[in-house]
């Protein structure tokens, strides 16, 4: 099933999107205020994959 995948091309991608998982959930954890409840945060991190991080710093995060 897996021999016909293109690593090269997607093995960078699965990389850049495990970053901004662990990136995006250790700075929510770590930051005290964000826009909207923190838990909402998660489930956008978890659930809509490489846009779910994006959003987060682009959106979420406040520099209070």
């Amino acid at each position: 099933m897996f021999s016909n995948v293109n690593w090269t091309i997607i093995a960078p991608i699965i990389i850049i999107q495990l970053i901004l998982f662990i990136v995006s959930l250790v700075d929510l954890i770590r930051i005290e205020k964000t826009r909207g409840p923190k838990i909402l945060w998660v489930f956008v991190i978890l659930f809509v994959n490489i846009i779910g991080p994006i959003l987060y710093f682009v959106v979420g995060r406040r520099n209070d």
